[in-house]
């Protein structure tokens, strides 16, 4: 039986599928406490499989195109930020205070790794650069987003200073990354050999850390807090804030003279959030029931990015090959 064409992807209906289970059995008491521990567990193999997957090649490889990288750093976490405060007093009144700091919290975070380089590699782009300038992203998004989540939010983890947050995520996050650098040399082929089914690692994480947010989430009243008309103004925020990015991603790429490759790979490394890197990082910088508002807008504009991004990649891969593309040379 053919799939639908208007069906989201499996991992997406099995994110929706845990938000509603969450919605009427959430996890409480010692169940909830016995899901924490299980959570932080499954973040730090996540991030040491993130280790071991990433080769220091491509690194090198990617690593000399730093005019290609400094324009995606700074669409990522000074141009998303700057859209994010000056929408403030659109954003604000249409989806509500609670939201609007979900969607700050979006704004301050690395770009995505896997979705970046697929759909620069789907698009005919720059895909050495591609996997050096989204790798980068998500390791110093370690230390950036919480500087960013505390300038902006006025967040300091747990109640903490800004580098108690910073050490926390380099303990949960950072420490497991270097030990799966470390032990690439003997695990990498096997992690290389089995990366069909260890993205359910990725996957799995994820869905832990939302259950358990929104079970939280649900038991102080989530859907009570929110209307439904916020819930529509936050797609449209999302669409909006995705739009101008993309917008902007075009237009420098252009104004910097870089190549239709190089573009592509602004264009796609430069647009993205992460929602693999985002929603644990979530779970170390925020405590309590406001972690299920929080992770709201990120988890649409995930999706919506997906959506989007696939189109343009495919409209890219369509595109007809210049002698100046085939011949690597500069367009003008």
């Amino acid at each position: 039986m053919t799939r639908p064409r208007f069906l989201p992807d499996n991992f997406t209906l099995t994110l929706i599928s845990v938000v509603i289970l969450a919605s009427f059995l959430p996890a409480s008491g010692q169940v909830a406490v016995g899901f924490g521990w299980l959570t932080n567990i499954a973040i730090a193999l996540l991030f040491f499989l993130h280790g071991a997957k990433l080769s220091r090649e491509s690194i090198i490889a990617g690593a000399g195109h730093w005019r290609l990288h400094l324009l995606v750093f700074s669409l990522t976490f000074i141009l998303f930020p700057l859209i994010g405060l000056a929408l403030k007093p659109l954003l604000s009144p249409l989806i509500g205070n609670d939201l609007y700091m979900g969607m700050l919290y979006l704004c301050a975070l690395p770009a995505t790794v896997q979705s970046a380089i697929a759909f620069t590699s789907l698009a005919r782009g720059n895909v050495p650069a591609a996997i050096c300038s989204a790798a980068a992203s998500s390791l110093f998004g370690i230390f950036l987003t919480p500087l960013l989540v505390t300038l902006l939010l006025d967040v300091h983890g747990d109640g903490g200073s800004t580098i108690d947050a910073i050490l926390k995520i380099s303990v949960q996050l950072l420490l497991p990354f270097v030990a799966g650098q470390i032990a690439r040399r003997w695990v990498g082929n096997w992690v290389a050999r089995n990366k069909t089914w260890l993205k359910f690692v990725d996957q799995g994480s994820i869905l832990l850390v939302v259950y358990g947010a929104f079970s939280e989430a649900v038991i102080e009243g989530i859907w009570h807090q929110i209307p439904l008309w916020e819930l529509a103004g936050l797609v449209v925020v999302c669409c909006i804030v995705l739009a101008l990015v993309l917008l902007a991603s075009t237009v420098l790429g252009k104004a910097f003279g870089f190549s239709q490759e190089d573009r592509i790979t602004i264009l796609f490394c430069g647009s993205k959030k992460s929602l693999a890197t985002g929603v644990p990082m979530a779970q170390v910088l925020f405590a309590g029931s406001t972690l299920g508002v929080l992770i709201l807008p990120l988890m649409l504009f995930h999706q919506i990015q997906l959506m989007v991004c696939a189109v343009l990649a495919q409209r890219y891969a369509n595109r007809t090959e210049t002698v100046a593309e085939m011949m690597g040379q500069v367009d003008p």
